[in-house]
């Protein structure tokens, strides 16, 4: 196991020391962060399209953080909403990512976001770079979004044109994490993500009957039913395989989870995990050995998945919204303090 940094220990609210109550509190009962945001689309090579909803000082050189959201999650899930407020407390400008088809609607391809969709990422941060040239740029990814981002780091190694990196609740082993939301309560979260995935692909079909896009219809039709879809595996072998270029539900585990990919990080980054995280197994979590000297590993007892909700029921608190952005801004000051 991978060991500790040396932030100070997470604690859970009262009353919400269970994992389940921590990764439950911020869809089912936090407060909407409302902020002013401004959406960019960006045009992909492939004529597809993400939509970019930034918040901040509009300064050509301050810092940005590119914020990833979750599966079936957008720049809208409180987590995102709350990091950017908390970044902008501290007078930077942040960019929240909205994958393929997340945005309120549908993408123009049949093709749709997934774990490893690490090309996307990389296009967003080209453009960021291009459009801001002068603003130095980081990176925040929650579960899937820390999954791809990790994938993308160690994919580009120097290359990574991040300035440093944040990844939380991190579904490493992807193959295993399928296995674990199939056991005991976290198949209610198995049963929520069948419905958003199955509703993500309808709402395709949908806009491309009514425009007429009969050869993107046809490569869905070829899918089959979407009925009775019930686990990851199920899904993932049917529906995402085909639609991305991958062989089978095993290849795309394999490609795709960021666990293989962690040893060619180069990039500074922090990963921030619970080992109650309902989503993932302990034995999935990487060793020490694993992970390159650029990363730090902090290794919450508990938290839930992308819960870390602390304070009281009454007044909450968020580690993720206090331990992410005084790191960000450490290895900012760091990066550029004089020698």
């Amino acid at each position: 196991m991978a060991p500790l940094t040396d932030s100070r220990p997470f604690v859970p609210a009262t009353g919400l020391g269970n994992p389940h109550l921590q990764t439950l509190w911020g869809p089912l009962w936090r407060k909407t962060v409302h902020l002013e945001r401004r959406r960019e689309r960006i045009w992909l090579e492939d004529g597809d399209f993400l939509d970019i909803d930034w918040h901040g000082p509009h300064d050509a050189k301050v810092p940005v953080v590119l914020v990833l959201h979750g599966l079936t999650g957008s720049s809208n899930s409180p987590y995102v909403a709350g990091l950017q407020q908390a970044m902008a407390k501290r007078g930077w400008t942040s960019a929240a990512l909205n994958w393929r088809g997340c945005s309120g609607e549908p993408n123009l391809l049949p093709r749709s976001y997934h774990s490893g969709a690490s090309e996307d990422l990389a296009a967003v941060i080209d453009h960021i770079r291009t459009a801001r040239p002068l603003a130095p740029l980081y990176a925040v990814g929650y579960s899937l979004g820390g999954n791809i981002l990790l994938k993308h780091l160690g994919e580009s190694g120097l290359d990574s044109h991040l300035q440093g990196a944040a990844a939380v609740s991190v579904p490493f082993r992807l193959d295993e994490c399928a296995d674990r939301i199939g056991q005991g309560f976290s198949k209610v979260y198995q049963r929520h993500f069948m419905r958003e995935m199955v509703g993500y692909i309808r709402d395709k079909q949908r806009r491309f009957q009514h425009e007429g896009l009969s050869e993107g219809l046809a490569e869905l039709a070829a899918l089959g039913s979407l009925e009775n879809l019930r686990t990851f595996w199920e899904f993932d072998g049917k529906v995402t395989a085909p639609l991305n270029g991958f062989l089978d539900a095993h290849d795309y585990y394999r490609r795709a989870s960021s666990r293989y990919f962690l040893g060619a990080i180069r990039t500074p980054t922090l990963l921030v995990q619970a080992l109650d995280d309902p989503f993932v197994f302990r034995h999935s979590l990487p060793d020490a050995s694993e992970l390159s000297s650029s990363t730090e590993f902090d290794l919450q007892n508990k938290g839930g998945h992308v819960g870390f909700v602390g304070g009281s029921i009454r007044t909450p608190s968020y580690y993720l919204e206090q331990r992410i952005p005084q790191w960000l801004v450490d290895v900012h000051g760091s990066e550029h303090s004089p020698l």
